[in-house]
């Protein structure tokens, strides 16, 4: 697709890419990953030969074992591994549907495209292009997408940008319609769907940014389908502004031109997550008086600014919920189990507001 193709839609042309990939030793790599290679992130941070090697070969293969019917893939599972038998498979997936959750669907797309540029499979390349399909078919109408999809029942179904879900769909889709790299082998037609589908992510991002006292703010991590109002997810996680979601979002919209819509979005998301700061404060683990490992908040004057992951939608004031749901402003008053097993504070929109932003407002100036 060229750029008056994209243009005419409302997509800049500019180029989206993986960050930098740090040089790898050929002798550490061949002598260490076949112990240590294992499905995640990391899967796409290998060097460029290791995708078209006998080992990148094998996880391909694998990979092809785990798509579904509809084009998708599950979540955390071990994609690396070859389930062997049918029966088996069938074992691994079960209770297990497709999904755009932790990098479900997005991470087996990139990997597989990744293999065929560096050895062209159609088996890849059916793989790849049924992936998009089913992402494309999961699309709202609204231009959110579910966490999982087919649609089930309760927060499932919720327009998910928990966990940077969405912007995960989005990034890929974005690299689609510029056909970029590994991206160059897919169709006009699927390259004007993906288009087509980011124009439509971009536009339910803008409706969906909040605002305190009348100023453009965060997101929340979740909206309801059909409303497109802040919904809740677990338990612990209710309607409210996203210390963390938002940060990912910003990213997101700044890869497009700086339309006086999208400036507008950014500049009130970033203004609104440096006023959101946790000033002076650190989170510490610890170990209780009972001998259980635990974590707390504590005074510490010299401490790098943090951020809540939920904010009272209202008020902008940080708050906390464990899993009876109940609300409450002090991080100690929740259970320990929560404490301990969720990130409720983090250092999310540092680089954000110190080096991005102001990058962007450079470039933007440029223009």
């Amino acid at each position: 697709m060229n750029r008056k193709t994209l243009t005419a839609i409302g997509i800049s042309a500019m180029a989206f890419a993986l960050a930098p990939v740090p040089p790898i030793s050929v002798q550490a790599k061949a002598a260490e990953a076949p112990a240590k290679l294992r499905w995640g992130t990391g899967i796409l941070r290998q060097s460029d030969g290791f995708y078209g090697s006998p080992q990148g070969l094998q996880v391909a293969d694998a990979v092809l074992r785990y798509q579904s019917a509809e084009g998708g893939w599950p979540k955390n599972l071990d994609l690396t591994v070859d389930p062997g038998t049918p029966e088996n498979l069938a074992k691994l997936v079960e209770g297990k549907a497709n999904t755009i959750d932790n990098g479900g669907t997005t991470m087996p797309i990139r990997y597989l495209a990744r293999v065929n540029a560096a050895h062209a499979d159609p088996r890849y390349r059916a793989a790849v292009e049924r992936g998009l399909d089913y992402l494309f078919a999961a699309q709202y109408p609204n231009g959110g997408w579910p966490q999982f999809f087919p649609l089930l029942k309760g927060y499932y179904s919720n327009v998910t940008f928990n966990d940077d879900a969405m912007v995960h769909v989005l990034e890929l889709l974005l690299d689609v319609a510029h056909g970029q790299k590994e991206f160059a082998f897919v169709d006009t037609k699927r390259r004007t769907a993906a288009a087509v589908a980011v124009r439509k992510g971009l536009d339910v991002i803008l409706r969906t940014q909040l605002k305190v006292d009348g100023k453009l703010a965060g997101w929340c991590a979740q909206y309801d389908p059909q409303t497109l109002n802040p919904a809740w997810a677990r338990k612990y996680e209710p309607p409210s502004i996203s210390g963390g979601e938002t940060v990912g979002i910003v990213r997101f919209l700044m890869k497009f031109d700086a339309t006086p819509e999208i400036a507008a979005a950014i500049d009130g998301a970033v203004q609104w997550l440096d006023k959101a700061a946790v000033q002076n404060v650190r989170v510490e683990d610890f170990t209780n008086a009972d001998g259980q490992p635990d974590r707390r908040v504590i005074a510490d004057k010299g401490a790098p600014r943090i951020w809540a992951r939920f904010y009272e939608l209202e008020t902008s004031r940080p708050i906390f919920l464990g899993r009876d749901s109940a609300f409450h402003y002090t991080f100690g008053e929740i259970e320990r189990e929560r404490r301990t097993g969720y990130g409720y504070y983090g250092n999310w929109a540092e680089k954000l507001i110190a080096q991005d932003y102001p990058a962007w407002k450079a470039r933007k100036r440029k223009r």
